[in-house]
């Protein structure tokens, strides 16, 4: 090609250049978040006893957490990483939620971590204030009569009234008495197989409670 030819081929500004850039790693950038936000994204450690829920469990849970609030509500998610990260995966742009979160590998959701020891139940951030959220999902890590106690003085120290537990289906009885709730007809299933059964508590009228909807993974 000759000089004259090269002068005559179109040429994009410094500034085109620079726009069509950005707008090439804006396309890039929601696929990331997805990516950040799957299920199994941050990889069980079983020392912390995380077992994480399937991936149509976790999306039936967060739909029923949804449907029992509506959009735009806030959520506490104690110790339920799955069911923070599907929310994020489905609802990425009208759900306002929050992991509360012994794993600091979890830090990476930015300011919706918050670091949770359930030894501490009530040493949460001054931001965080009493019954300000709508739901609160919890999954504490051990079944024990200390734990799920501990874990409920944060639960009703966070929620405006409407509880999502899950949890052995041993810590029935002390579920109802701590928290009010009732034992739900779904069966939550985890990608691992685990010894004891493992099932979902609630304190309002919850879809849950339709056999239609029950996980078959």
């Amino acid at each position: 090609m000759s000089d004259s030819e090269e002068d005559d081929c179109p040429r994009l500004s410094a500034e085109t250049l620079a726009a069509l850039q950005e707008f090439y790693l804006e396309q890039q950038q929601p696929s990331t978040v997805m990516k950040n936000f799957a299920v199994g994204a941050i990889e069980e450690d079983w020392q912390l006893s995380q077992f994480w829920y399937s991936d149509d469990t976790a999306e039936r849970l967060a739909k029923e957490v949804i449907s029992a609030i509506g959009r735009g509500s806030k959520i506490a998610c104690i110790s339920a990483p799955s069911i923070y990260q599907k929310l994020k995966e489905l609802h990425h742009e009208d759900v306002s939620v929050v992991i509360l979160e012994y794993d600091k590998r979890f830090s990476l959701y930015g300011e919706e971590f918050i670091f949770y020891d359930y030894n501490s139940p009530l040493s949460l951030p001054d931001s965080i204030t009493p019954n300000s959220f709508d739901i609160v999902v919890a999954d504490p890590p051990y079944l024990s009569e200390e734990c799920l106690t501990k874990t409920a003085q944060t639960i009703k120290f966070l929620t405006k009234g409407r509880i999502l537990l899950c949890t052995g289906a041993v810590m029935e009885e002390l579920a109802e008495q701590l928290l009010g709730v009732k034992m739900c007809e779904f069966i939550p299933k985890h990608n691992r197989h685990l010894g004891n059964e493992f099932r979902c508590y609630v304190n309002y009228r919850s879809s849950l409670n339709s056999t239609v909807h029950t996980s078959n993974s």
